[in-house]
């Protein structure tokens, strides 16, 4: 995500956003994306948001999924972040095929994860078709996150279904 206001280590500053769409786009490029081909993202401000736009904009088909209800996620994982942010999942939700987690799955057991969760039901979704079409796109600082089910959990999980990941290392591209 992009980093909340006054974030004490910044991870993925705001002014970075366009250093990630170039990586992003050409990324999308590098592993073959064509219109008509699924993209499976969450819908956070930053990183997701920006994958979702990018493939959109190709004319790919987009599944956005999000661990909780509607309202949570958005105060959770993109308002903090400002209006634009809020304007830009709901345009890429009004082109997208939304997956809620606790309405399609149930509620999260107290005791697990739910960003868990989340990782695990979207590589599940891109299994359906083999593993073989599974490409993995990571935008990420290769540090562990403010907490569990973070990018380092997908990046593992990602690995255990795919050869075909594509790491953007953001401790190289911020530079």
């Amino acid at each position: 995500m992009i980093d909340a206001p006054g974030r004490k280590e910044p991870r993925f500053p705001a002014d970075k956003e366009d250093v990630a769409k170039a990586a992003i786009e050409a990324t999308l490029t590098k592993a073959g994306a064509e219109a008509g081909d699924l993209a499976i993202c969450g819908g956070a401000c930053g990183g997701d948001l920006i994958f979702a736009e990018a493939c959109l904009a190709r004319g790919m088909r987009l599944e956005l999924y999000i661990a909780f209800d509607e309202p949570t996620f958005l105060a959770e994982s993109v308002d903090f972040a400002g209006a634009d942010w809020h304007e830009r999942y709901l345009a890429a939700k009004s082109r997208a095929t939304l997956r809620i987690l606790p309405v399609e799955l149930g509620p999260v057991p107290a005791s697990d994860n739910p960003y868990e969760h989340n990782n695990l039901w979207m590589l599940d979704a891109a299994a359906r078709f083999g593993p073989e079409k599974i490409v993995f796109i990571c935008l990420w600082n290769g540090q562990g996150g403010d907490g569990p089910g973070g990018t380092r959990h997908f990046m593992e999980e990602a690995g255990r279904k795919t050869e075909k990941i594509y790491w953007l290392d953001t401790r190289k591209l911020w530079g």
